[in-house]
């Protein structure tokens, strides 16, 4: 499976699908949006996926004045591919709301880093991360019964508090706070949270800014302390402190073995 683009965040008014022949895109909408299949109007909110093939006339727009938000995969199946995604039963040109957010947006992101540092198996990785996001996107349609939403006291207000951790890594993110305004004790907010998504609230948020310090450190020449800093935190000790636990190596040297496979 060969990928040819990877957009993270991207923003734009309208989306007029102009795509060459046997390319697939895979957008990850993190906003509302209304989009037109062959001249039939379907509006999504919340964070849904679409797989589109390259034989459908497709345009995504904003249902207001503000802009789509979204992440874009666009890659190129070979007929193995193919059967594979059909074995999966995963729905082409069909909007799907995801479950796994935590799976799908991480993987996204870690396909962004892998992409950019061309390391000696990047194209390993590219594929298992791709066929990560795609099972899970398969995984949603399938037990698309809103499962979650029934049966897990206050889901809607968690799903969009774990939202806006990976949209603002850097906000001071306060339990008590948070606990405060949902009317809820430290205890049970805990419960739910890990009922709701497998994690802790505060394994969430080291890992949204984590996310967004490897983005950093390879795609800009920030200083190690002007990274910490805009991934939120108050000093570049516990920044690396935390890098080194979580990704097995510190800020510096994540940052050469970027700048080496490059």
């Amino acid at each position: 499976m060969k990928i040819f683009q990877i957009d993270l965040n991207y923003t734009s008014d309208i989306i007029e699908k102009k795509i060459s022949k046997d390319i697939f895109s895979l957008y990850i909408f993190k906003t509302p949006v209304i989009f037109t299949i062959n001249g039939n109007d379907t509006a999504v909110s919340g964070s849904f996926a679409i797989i589109t093939s390259s034989d459908i006339n497709i345009k995504f727009r904003s249902p207001s004045q503000k802009k789509i938000k979204f992440d874009c995969i666009r890659f190129c199946p070979s007929a193995t591919d193919k059967q594979y995604m059909t074995s999966i039963n995963l729905p082409l040109n069909t909007p799907v709301r995801i479950k796994e957010e935590f799976t799908v947006f991480s993987s996204v992101r870690a396909m962004k880093i892998n992409y950019v540092c061309h390391g000696k198996h990047v194209c390993d990785l590219m594929e298992l991360y791709i066929k990560i996001i795609l099972i899970s996107i398969s995984e949603s349609y399938m037990n698309s019964s809103e499962k979650n939403e029934i049966f897990i006291s206050r889901y809607s207000e968690l799903k969009n508090l774990r939202n806006s951790v990976y949209e603002e890594p850097s906000a001071p993110w306060n339990i008590e706070d948070i606990c405060i305004k949902m009317d809820i004790s430290r205890t049970y907010f805990h419960r739910l949270y890990k009922e709701a998504f497998g994690v802790t609230f505060l394994r969430d948020v080291i890992e949204s800014r984590l996310l967004l310090g490897s983005e950093l450190l390879t795609s800009t020449n920030l200083s190690i302390s002007a990274v910490a800093e805009k991934c939120g935190y108050e000093n570049d000790s516990y920044f690396m402190r935390q890098f080194k636990k979580y990704r097995g190596c510190t800020p510096s040297e994540y940052r050469k073995r970027a700048a080496n496979n490059m």
